[in-house]
């Protein structure tokens, strides 16, 4: 793995993990580095889910790679959510 393969994990994961916590509802709680290792883990999590189901996972920087990632993120961002027990403000 390489340095723009880093960058683009986090440059993609971060824009996931933003929008996913905005989806769930914990975005003013979990600020900008929250959202960077959201997507991440989200991206990894993703990647292994469609790949499991027969797709594509995390391939880069393009718009599918950013989809598994948002969907990766929201799974991970409810679960967090579930475990903690977090409600989020109305």
């Amino acid at each position: 793995m390489g340095l723009w393969d880093i960058i683009t994990w986090i440059v993609v994961g971060g824009l996931a993990g933003w929008v996913a916590s905005m989806i769930t509802g914990t975005n003013a709680s979990q600020g900008v580095v929250g959202n960077i290792i959201a997507g991440i883990v989200g991206a990894f999590v993703g990647g292994l889910i469609f790949g499991l189901l027969g797709g594509s996972g995390f391939t880069g920087f393009n718009i599918w790679s950013f989809v598994v990632a948002l969907v990766g993120a929201v799974i991970v961002l409810f679960v967090w959510k579930a475990i903690t027990g977090r409600k989020t403000a109305a």
